[in-house]
């Protein structure tokens, strides 16, 4: 059982489509018993076996709500990448595991990542989705119920490495082998021009970007008043799409600027200068 860390998201989209290892339906359903656990507070918002019957969608739109309802929490580092995914992979070799094997396991790898804390609530909405053979992916928000930001313990990693060995033991899972671990490589510091463009790209991004964020919203505001009767709502309709092509531009120049930001600088290899030429001496009548 090998747990790995995926970088922080700004949605639950992506982590929840890799997990089901295909896009998230825009309303399609979920396969019966894909989630096998979840955070225990969510009993107290549902009605019975409600969730049970929710979409692809619904279960995201969950997932996502404290980062809607709390738009000013950031993380210690001041930004806003909320949702944690951690996906856990058996041995090919290994046996299949029942659906509550693999719920006790959820809850087990939940609490070694800090995320469920037993009696505390106003902790982290969290699932837990099997969905592909040998593989349990744990879906998380970091913002918490009372609208703070969940800190991990500093070793997260570790933590749930010694979890998994132990899940192993009780599970009669085929144990990971134990190998020496490589020496560390230093690797360079990032350079000044490397993080003013990963903050460019960030306001770039088409997908999580601020700016996107805001075009779609004009795009879809443009769509609306296009639907009023009257030449005064074509008439808006017609700028706010002017205005959002705007945005796109800006959107393409920005991300132009990051690429020339991480282009390595390169050494002038132009013709040589040429000799400096001397003036003829004088010669004397």
């Amino acid at each position: 059982m090998i747990p790995r860390i995926n970088p922080r998201t700004h949605g639950p989209y992506d982590p929840l489509g890799e997990a089901l290892g295909r896009p998230v339906p825009i309303g399609g359903g979920i396969p019966e018993d894909t989630v096998v656990a979840y955070w225990p507070g969510l009993g107290s918002y549902t009605l019975d076996d409600e969730q049970a019957m929710w979409t692809t969608t619904q279960w995201a739109e969950h997932l996502e709500d404290q980062l809607l309802e709390e738009s000013f929490v950031t993380s210690p580092q001041g930004d806003r990448r909320a949702i944690f995914h951690l996906d856990v992979r058996l041995h090919p070799d290994d046996r299949d595991l029942s659906g509550p094997e693999w719920a006790e396991a959820a809850h087990r790898l939940a609490r070694a990542a800090g995320i469920e804390v037993p009696g505390e609530a106003n902790g982290c909405r969290w699932i837990a989705v099997q969905a592909q053979p040998g593989r349990l992916d744990l879906i998380a928000n970091l913002i918490r119920l009372d609208g703070s930001w969940h800190t991990q313990p500093a070793k997260v990693l570790r933590c749930l490495s010694d979890e998994a060995r132990r899940i192993e033991q009780d599970l009669r899972l085929i144990p990971v082998r134990s190998t020496s671990r490589p020496q560390a490589i230093a690797r360079p510091a990032p350079t000044a021009s490397a993080q003013l463009a990963v903050i460019i790209s960030q306001l770039a991004d088409e997908r999580t970007g601020p700016l996107a964020t805001v075009r779609g919203l004009i795009e879809h505001t443009a769509h609306q008043a296009a639907r009023q009767p009257g030449a005064s709502g074509a008439d808006t309709a017609h700028r706010l799409e002017l205005i959002a092509r705007r945005l796109y531009g800006i959107q393409q120049d920005l991300d132009t600027a990051a690429t020339h930001l991480n282009a390595p600088t390169r050494p002038r290899t132009g013709s040589p200068a040429p000799p400096a030429i001397t003036a003829p001496s004088r010669r004397s009548p």
